[in-house]
């Protein structure tokens, strides 16, 4: 798997260098994005990366519990202490955190409690955070795959996700951004979606099979209704995004003999061919939409080929190294960027050297958070599971 986490560690340096562009180097980032979107390329990686880990997690395991056990434990400690820390910083007046105008503080609580909470028409209290409402969706579609016994059917739903995705810019589907919300209000949808998230990983956790069933079926018919009909993204792109994982889920299969190599070829055309497609046929004209986009994508799909072909080879330890700390990475690096906004502020022109002190500042952090908040909450979590699985 090292060449899975070098991927990983690229990815991760690629979003911290899009949005530290920002401050410390914001001419070159103008020049740059209209040609090359930095933050799609790495987030394009992120989740082809885990589209081919977290099904083959599930299946390895082959017991529901114990996989929301692993995720719970990987994901939700880090992501608490960077909320808290976030928080923290803007009590003291050294971080600023965005307005979520009339919403109150207990529907924002809940929604990112969720983690879906891109999804529920509630503004991210750190960027990135909108990542993990895709990444929470695909849990939720996997795990239904996985309890309906239709989790081999991987490439059949990364190609009608793709084709979906096509099909709506071309009929000129257009639904604004976090359109059940604006229906229905915030409020309920986030009442609504956080009670059928718990009753779903409750069922498909139980003992049951039919309970298992109803759960699965339940988390994934959430998925399915969120990512089009209430993310702040085009609604085409949220089904890429699915799509894309849902490739990743692919290329696993094929790499262990579940479906052919040309069938997973023959997938990723598709998926391809449609998200450019839509890519090109979205938007107001500008570049960005069609050109940055699609070569952020293009180039993201060719990396992933690019590491799969190489998985065989030695793979650097600084890359892998890079890998395991990702997720501190992209979780700590925002929270270090409020504060230098709201203290320093940003630059007006470039400084690479600026840029590079944040990174020399940043890693190092990272290793700490790893190390005294990562490692020792997935310990935790294997052993949890372990008890989850023998009782």
């Amino acid at each position: 798997m090292g060449w899975l986490d070098a991927l990983r560690g690229i990815a991760a340096l690629v979003v911290v260098f899009d949005h530290s562009s920002y401050t410390f180097m914001p001419d070159f980032r103008r020049e740059l994005t209209p040609y090359f979107s930095t933050s799609r390329y790495g987030i394009m990686v992120f989740f082809l990366v885990s589209g081919y880990i977290i099904p083959s997690s599930l299946e390895r395991r082959g017991c529901v519990r114990t996989f929301w056990i692993g995720r719970i434990f990987r994901v939700y400690p880090l992501w608490a202490a960077a909320v808290t820390a976030l928080l923290t910083l803007n009590a003291l007046g050294i971080a600023e955190i965005r307005d979520f105008g009339p919403q109150t503080v207990t529907t924002v609580a809940v929604a990112h409690v969720t983690m879906l909470q891109e999804l529920l028409g509630t503004p991210n209290l750190l960027l990135v955070l909108w990542t993990l409402s895709y990444e929470m969706s695909f849990y939720l579609l996997v795990v239904a795959l996985f309890t309906v016994r239709l989790h081999r059917h991987s490439a059949a739903l990364a190609i009608i996700l793709a084709v979906l995705a096509a099909s709506s810019v071309t009929a000129g589907v257009a639904l604004p951004p976090s359109a059940l919300s604006g229906v229905f209000g915030t409020g309920p949808v986030i009442a609504y979606a956080s009670v059928a998230m718990g009753v779903a990983l409750c069922c498909a956790s139980a003992a049951s099979v039919v309970l298992r069933g109803i759960g699965g079926v339940l988390g994934g018919a959430l998925a399915l209704v969120l990512v089009p009909f209430n993310g702040t993204v085009p609604s085409w792109e949220g089904l890429v995004i699915l799509a894309v994982m849902f490739l990743g889920t692919t290329i696993y299969r094929a790499e262990n003999g579940q479906c052919t190599w040309r069938f997973a070829a023959v997938t990723a055309a598709i998926v391809a061919t449609c998200a450019v497609a839509s890519a090109y046929w979205w938007g107001d004209g500008e570049q960005f939409a069609r050109r940055g986009w699609t070569t952020a994508f293009l180039l993201a799909v060719l990396t992933f080929a690019a590491g799969l072909a190489l998985r065989s080879r030695r793979v650097p330890r600084v890359l892998t190294g890079l890998g395991t700390i990702s997720y501190s990475v992209y979780l700590v690096h925002p929270v270090l960027l409020t504060v230098i906004d709201s203290t320093a502020g940003r630059r007006r022109q470039d400084s690479l050297a600026l840029e590079m002190a944040f990174f020399t500042l940043l890693l190092p952090l990272c290793l700490l958070t790893y190390r005294y908040i990562e490692a020792p909450s997935q310990t935790l979590g294997r052993r949890l599971a372990r008890r989850a699985q023998s009782s």
